[in-house]
């Protein structure tokens, strides 16, 4: 066939070519506009007909060569698959949720260069809440969380052979070097984790600290021989020392660290739990009285750790629905809260490097993550399992890793769901496409063949994610595999239904892949388009998890796009093969037991006539005039169609649908006009049995179908002014509802969405939600900042955060101590020290005196002697007149660094309290008070700095919010006033996006609208169009905001994609009504009705399949995937079908606009258009044609003129009238086309032609006998009327004239008995080839014009 052909073609006898022209084949609409036929929108159709003259060559290619696109196609897909290999899971929340390119990254990164990954700290938490009583001010409470934290504090993990304690990861308090033996092997054991417990309040607390075993201290003065935390009295250990010479100077050492540190006594003299504890300290106040501590006085005002001056732990940090009496004392208590302070990953590294305990394994960060992982684990697992039946509270555990391993699981892929799902969708797909009364051309086959190609499409398309780098994260393997899939198969659907319809008109044409991409071509081009490009756009919004959503999900997209335009129509041509050879649909091993070339019996037939049906046929008598009446003349639908060889056109019999229908009758003399419709029945009324209408009500119901639903019900309900104004009023109301419901929707995400109900971590969030709403947060201090000269501005910055209200602050309402006021409180008690020393005259301006000088006073004299300077570090004669902190509270801006090492060594205590963390690090500088070393090593110039707080009851995501914007305004603050600065913790990693979410998702939808808008117009160009679908889409966002805001979903980044989203999916359901209603001819409401009736059924299948492919989420145990993705996605189903087949064909009916085509003539249909003239034939076809002579060279010659062989026309529509039953053959032999031949008769009754009505008769003999036959073949394109002998069951031979009027260029075949002879009937082909043969053989050309009742 060549590629003119191919262009040109058009289905024959497709009844939509004049009424939905531009959309059959825009090419014939073009031209009917240019030769002025016509008005319409030639932008428009120039831009389809060269869209379509492109899909229509790779239909034509892809049916041609079915089998290699199908096998290459298939191995494409399946190589993409490989690349799954390479798929990573991102769990890490940081890279997930944090915004790319925005300041939080930037910061985040500043950290982790400077600290290194995994650095700070980590808390694990312990929460108690009643189970039935309200109050937990109990003593069986307050020692069931005793046992719990002490528990914690024994777990312990063995990895690589060495085993990990709590005391191995903690953070630690830090003790200095003493330069004393027995005091550097005792301390180091001594060292406490910081535990922020209730227990503090009591002696028990001292029972936590451990050491796990007590300490031998060789019975030195003043210390016990074996030393705990519980016995551990600091004042009398030093008091002791003191007491003896020998030890004077360790115990003054000392003094001075305890003092500085505010250890004082440790516990004993805290009240405890249960005085009858044998080791309960003589100096605890009930340990005499054997009383139980007053619980609500003593915990009042909060506890304090072994470190009172820097270990205060308010109410709001330990206690959760707190109420106190009239005296300010604590009544009632809710919940109790404990904090296990960890070091991180970085930490552990660091700290155990280098050690014996490491020594022989291979220790490096990852072996710290995994011990502290492993430890956490274990935590959370025995803590959680105090929590029984036996208990009366609920003790609950949570550690960041379990929110890790949570978040792991919820981004799994769960195959047994992906299944279940697509095993659904290949079931519907399956029902949706079987044809229950027509095994043969059902196509459930082909519809499960198209869900299992978008299944490998979406895999393969996932595959090339992976290797382009594309992180699948929870949203991608939750969401993409069913999402994609109900969106590939929408178009699946789509192109089912057209086969489907199209196959009616060409049932044998090796075009028809061709013509069904050259309708539905388009349409799913520019859905897909419009999804691909808002996909693309949600990728604007910077969080990368759906960022990398968006990428995939448009990705996905383009191989659905590719795999439904090129490998599926490659599997419905081979489905087409199987048409052809009527074999049963699924299974095409079966034949059809009904074969496709039947006998049709035209008229009912008396039990007379069927007696006759095996006689000889009566001779031949010729028929009336014309003139006679037709009105008992039954008519049937016929199509017209290109032959098999592509050398003529063939009529047949259109396919009956089974109907009854009462026939019309016509009125006027010949040549009337018939006013019955084309589908007319086959078989009278008269006559019909029970059973046969039996049959008739089987037939309707296994012939029920959504595109019957349309066509009988739906269009005509939507041409009712009563439905149009409901339906419009109704939405009015419900866009006014979306729009309540759009100010309803709050920013933000729980914890507890994302984590499964019945589970330890969900009562966990929910009562700290309730009662506490922890966390811990830091205001960073970047470098390129002059610390020592902008002191003033660090104590201001610090104070400043007193504005912020979720702060915990002391009873005073101001902020902890930072660093710098620790560090500068030391040097003043130094400066004291140095001056309480000189007005004794112990130290002057020269040096000290070692027996009696204080270490302090001589610490501070090395201190005041620095300079700062590198090349004179330190001048005596400064010391008596420079201060180390100046009136205003100035540290020497000077000597500041030299300063921060002094204090950084010798003051451990006070700055592992602190919490500075001061990156780089100061240098080790030990005080040796009996040396005259005076180089003071000078730190580096501080890049990192950081001031802790803790906030306290963030109870939902509006506090959290407002209290990130609020410390954020602080910072943004000093960052203006020359401060770099920043804050950091987890309410900024995970809730700072929302504080921008809104802006990025208006913009993102502006985008969307406006690139959907631009797309469709430059596409449809129309405008008009482009704007009424944009209006829908965005009724249907803020419809879909709105029931978000209704049902409590918070607006987050999951649901902010899925807005986006909306734009792409909400084409599916509007762009086919919108496109269908732009092609129709006629006016708007026939337009609606034409465009609801064609797109009715695909529409609601891709519907139903998008459900389909969402509806496994229901069995997650996730209720995050629930609320935010399937009742989001479901919810936008249901609301984009009622807007795209309900609201919006009302609204085409009223605001659409003009179709493409608007004919000049009839404004309801095109008119007819001229044949084309007959392009010049190639090679081939000449040579075909001069066998088409050869041989009817003798019929030619009978009619003394020559032919003259044309290509066939574009157009050909008919309705062929037949004569009364006494004229006609009661039998006509049918082909699988219902070929209908025209043989003339070489008899004295021989055919005559000529012009007229009347049909003249005239000589001119032909040779006739047995089963031989001479094919005619006359070219003529004018009416001419042709005599048929037919016998009839009379027994007498009468002739029949059929009138045919020239509409068309066609071919009718009829065979017709011969008097005499035996009836030719052809028999069943198997095959397709042998059939072809035969045709070859009695090949005839004839060509018969004749007009149809309808357009």
């Amino acid at each position: 066939m060549t590629s003119a052909t191919r262009r040109d073609f058009t289905p024959k006898s497709d009844p939509e070519l004049l009424t939905r022209t531009s959309w059959v084949n825009a090419a014939t609409a073009y031209r009917q506009v240019k030769r002025g036929r016509a008005d319409g929108n030639t932008c428009a159709l120039w831009l389809r007909l060269h869209l379509q003259r492109h899909l229509y060559s790779l239909g034509c290619f892809l049916q041609l060569h079915c089998g290699k696109v199908l096998f290459l196609g298939l191995l494409f897909l399946s190589l993409c698959c490989v690349g799954l290999k390479t798929a990573h899971i991102e769990t890490n929340v940081e890279e997930l949720w944090v915004e790319a390119g925005g300041r939080l990254e930037k910061e985040l990164k500043y950290t982790r260069r400077v600290l290194g990954a995994g650095s700070g700290s980590t808390y694990e938490q312990i929460i108690q809440t009643p189970k039935e009583a309200k109050n937990l001010l109990n003593m069986d409470s307050i020692r069931l969380h005793l046992d719990s934290v002490y528990e914690a504090t024994q777990v312990q993990v063995q990895i690589d052979g060495i085993t990990w304690k709590f005391r191995d990861i903690c953070y630690a308090a830090s003790f200095p070097e003493m330069e004393h033996p027995i005091l550097d092997r005792i301390l180091p054991y001594l060292l406490p984790c910081v535990i922020i417990t209730p227990i503090d309040c009591f002696w028990e607390g001292s029972l936590l600290l451990g050491p796990d075993y007590p300490i031998d201290t060789g019975g030195i003065n003043g210390i016990p021989e074996t030393l705990t935390w519980a016995n551990l009295n600091p004042v009398d250990i030093v008091a002791g020392l003191v007491s003896h010479p020998k030890t004077l100077d360790i115990g003054k050492q000392l003094e001075d660290i305890m003092n500085a540190s505010g250890i004082g006594t440790g516990y004993q003299l805290k009240p405890c739990l249960n005085p009858h504890d044998p080791e309960c300290p003589v100096t605890a106040p009930n340990k005499h009285s054997k009383q139980l501590p007053d619980l609500g006085g003593t915990l009042t005002n909060g506890c304090t750790g072994f470190s009172s001056k820097y270990m205060q732990w308010p109410e709001d940090l330990l206690f959760g629905g707190v109420m106190k009496n009239k005296t300010g004392h604590i009544s009632r208590i809710e919940a109790y809260q404990s904090v296990l302070q960890l070091m991180g990953e970085q930490d552990i590294f660091e700290y155990w490097k280098d050690t014996m305990k490491t020594s022989g394994t291979n220790w490096d960060k990852d072996a710290a993550r995994l011990v502290l992982e492993t430890w956490q684990r274990k935590f959370v697992t025995l803590v959680n399992d105090i929590n029984n039946a036996t208990t009366r509270d609920n003790i609950n555990a949570f550690s960041f890793t379990s929110l890790m391993d949570i978040m792991k699981d919820f981004s799994n892929i769960s195959l047994t769901r992906i299944v279940i799902g697509y095993v659904l969708m290949l079931i519907y797909a399956c029902i949706s496409l079987m044809r229950w009364n027509d095994a043969v051309n059902s196509q459930s086959g082909i519809g499960m063949a198209g869900v299992m190609l978008v299944s490998l499409s979406v895999a393969a398309g996932l595959g090339i994610c992976s290797v382009l780098g594309i992180t699948f994260n929870a949203s991608t393997t939750q969401i993409i595999p069913f999402l994609a899939l109900g969106l590939g198969v929408d178009d699946m659907f789509l192109i089912a239904h057209t086969y489907s319809e199209t196959s009616k008109h060409i049932p044998c044409s090796q075009e028809l892949s061709g013509e069904v991409l050259k309708r539905t071509g388009v349409t799913v081009l520019l859905t897909s388009l419009t999804n691909m490009l808002a996909f693309f756009t949600a990728a604007i919004i910077p969080i990368p998890a759906l960022r990398a959503f968006s990428l995939q999900a448009g990705l996905l997209v383009l191989f659905n796009m590719g795999s439904v335009l090129i490998v599926f129509p490659a599997i419905v041509s081979l489905d087409l093969v199987r048409r052809d050879d009527n074999r049963i649909d699924v299974l095409c091993c079966f034949q059809s037991a009904g074969p496709s070339n039947q006998v049709l019996e035209l008229q009912h037939q008396s039990r007379e006539d069927s007696q006759h049906e095996n006689s000889p046929p009566p001779s031949y008598t010729p028929p009336p005039s014309y003139s006679a009446s037709y009105s008992s003349v039954p008519l049937h639908q016929t199509v017209t169609h290109t032959s098999s060889d592509g050398s003529g056109t063939v009529t047949s019999l259109a396919e009956s649908d089974g109907r009854y229908v009462r026939r019309g009758t016509r009125e006027g003399s010949a040549g009337g006009v018939s006013t019955t419709s084309s589908q007319q029945c086959l078989t009278p009324e008269d006559g019909l049995t029970c059973g046969d209408h039996c049959a008739h009500a089987r037939k309707e119901c296994m012939t029920v179908s959504l595109t019957c639903f349309a066509l009988r019900l739906y269009t005509f309900l939507l041409e009712h002014t009563f439905v149009k104004v409901t339906v419009v009023v109704s939405f009015v109301v419900l866009l006014i509802v979306g729009a309540w419901g759009v100010a309803q929707v709050r920013d933000g995400l729980d914890l507890t969405d994302i984590v499964p109900r019945d589970t330890p971590e969900f009562s966990f969030l929910e009562a700290q939600a309730q009662y506490f709403g922890f966390y811990s947060v830091y205001a960073v201090t970047k470098k390129d900042f002059d610390y020592p000269r902008n002191q003033k501005l660090l104590h201001e910055y610090n104070h400043a955060f007193q504005r912020v209200d979720r702060i915990s602050k002391h009873q005073d309402g101001s902020v902890p101590t930072f660093w710098l006021e620790i560090f500068r409180t030391w040097l003043k008690n130094l400066q004291r020290s140095f001056d309480r020393d000189v007005a004794r005259g112990i130290i002057t301006k020269d040096g000290w005196n070692y027996t009696h000088a204080s270490d302090d006073g001589i610490l501070a004299y090395k201190l005041l002697a620095q300079t700062g300077d590198s090349d004179r570090f330190y001048e005596k004669s400064k010391v008596m007149t420079s201060r180390l902190v100046d009136s205003n509270g100035i540290i020497n801006p000077d000597a500041f660094y030299n300063y921060l090492s002094a204090w950084y060594t010798n003051d451990a205590i006070a700055y592992s309290a602190s919490m500075g963390n001061i990156h780089p690090l100061p240098h080790d500088w030990l005080h040796d008070p009996q040396d005259n070393d005076f180089k003071v090593l000078k730190s580096r110039p501080i890049e990192y700095a950081q001031i802790p707080f803790f906030l306290t009851n963030l109870n939902n995501t509006e506090e959290i919010i407002s209290t990130v914007k609020d410390f954020r305004a602080v910072c943004d603050e000093f960052v203006d006033r020359g401060l770099p600065n920043y804050p950091s913790g987890y309410p900024f990693t995970y809730w700072e996006q929302y504080i921008n979410l809104r802006f990025y998702l208006m913009l993102a939808l502006l985008c969307v609208l406006t690139t959907t808008f631009l797309v469709l117009t430059i596409t449809l160009m129309n405008p008009w169009l482009a704007a009424v679908v944009v209006l829908v889409l965005a009724m249907i966002l803020v419809e879909l905001f709105g029931f978000m805001g209704i049902v409590g979903i918070k607006l987050s980044a999951v649901p902010a994609v899925i807005l986006i989203m909306t734009v792409g999916i909400g084409v599916e359901f509007t762009l086919h009504v919108a496109v269908g209603f732009v092609t129709s001819i006629g006016s708007r409401n026939r337009r609606v009705m034409m465009a609801t009736e064609h797109t009715f059924a695909p529409v609601v299948h891709g519907a139903t399949s998008t459900f389909l492919g969402i509806i496994m989420l229901v069995s997650t145990e996730f209720d995050f995937i629930i609320k935010y993705f399937f009742n989001v996605l479901a919810a936008l189903v249901v609301i984009g079908i009622l807007n795209g087949l309900l609201l919006l064909p009302i609204l085409l009916s009223f605001l659409g606009p003009k179709g493409e085509v608007i004919p000049k003539e009839n404004p309801d249909c095109l008119s007819t258009p001229t044949p084309e003239p007959s392009p010049r034939m190639g090679r081939d076809q000449r040579h075909h044609h001069h066998h088409i002579r050869t041989s009817s060279s003798s019929s030619s010659s009978s009619r003394g003129r020559r032919v003259y062989p044309r290509r066939n026309s574009d157009i050909s529509l008919s309705t062929i009238t037949e004569e009364p039953t006494q004229y006609s053959s009661h039998e006509i032999i049918v082909q699988p086309e219902v070929v209908v031949e025209t043989t003339t008769i070489p008899s004295s009754g021989a055919t005559s032609e000529g012009g007229g009505g009347g049909g003249d008769w005239g000589g001119g003999k032909r040779r006739s006998s047995g089963n031989d036959s001479d094919d005619s073949s006359c070219d003529s394109s004018k009416s001419f009327p042709v005599t048929i002998h037919v016998p009839t069951t009379s027994g007498g031979q009468t002739s029949t004239v059929t009138r045919v009027k020239a509409t068309a260029t066609v071919k009718v075949e009829v065979h017709t008995p011969i008097p005499g002879g035996a009836v030719s009937q052809e028999h069943s082909y198997k095959s397709k080839r042998r059939k072809m043969r035969q045709l070859k053989e009695r090949e005839s050309h004839g060509r018969r014009h004749y007009s149809d009742s309808e357009c």
